[in-house]
């Protein structure tokens, strides 16, 4: 694997963050692809939450969620995000901050079909983040769901995923004494070269 030590500028930043994933998928307990998804609402007041991240592509970092939940909403008015992996097991994170759009077409249906048909189901019967009348009022939403659509759901119209193109990428590993290893890769724009600059910890 190329780390931070030897040979970083020259590593293809995305190729980095999928050695560290598949190092941490062997290392974590629990979801090692859990992310913090930092977005602002229309006031500008910052918002966090954890989602599971699904995809490294050539250029992006993929998840999926309902459209018109806070995030959603929030992540389609202003266009931008800012998300941290972090692996405690390893001493490791991630953190990434650029632009947004949606990723609704073959690859968000492969994906949700790919999904356990509860959640499928789920998928429809959420309206997330919006107020609940109770557990039982989801149920029963849940159970209609699943009488209405059967047990081949189409994916939501409302449902689907986001595609982070960064303009950041910084990656961190614990040092002893706190002199941790940082490493930023930034460019202006998403079709722009990356420079590389090691920063102070």
């Amino acid at each position: 694997m190329l780390d931070l030590d030897e040979g970083f500028t020259q590593a293809d930043p995305f190729e980095l963050a999928k050695s560290w994933l598949k190092e941490a998928e062997a290392a974590e307990i629990n979801d090692p692809n859990a992310m913090a998804l930092a977005s602002v609402d229309r006031f500008g007041m910052p918002n966090v939450r954890t989602v599971l991240l699904k995809d490294i592509q050539a250029n992006s970092f993929v998840f999926y969620t309902n459209y018109e939940s806070a995030k959603g909403t929030e992540l389609l008015a202003s266009g931008k995000a800012a998300f941290v992996l972090h692996w405690k097991s390893l001493a490791r994170q991630i953190r990434v901050r650029g632009l947004v759009e949606k990723e609704e077409g073959p690859i968000a249906d492969a994906y949700y079909n790919s999904r356990a048909l509860d959640s499928r189901i789920g998928a429809w019967a959420s309206q997330q983040s919006r107020p609940l009348a109770s557990r039982e009022a989801l149920i029963q939403r849940v159970n209609e769901i699943r009488d209405e659509k059967g047990e081949n759901p189409a994916r939501p119209p409302f449902w689907g995923g986001f595609r982070i193109t960064p303009l950041e990428i910084e990656f961190w590993s614990d040092g002893a004494f706190r002199l941790h290893d940082r490493a930023v890769w930034r460019r202006k724009e998403v079709t722009a070269p990356w420079s590389v600059q090691r920063l102070n910890p």
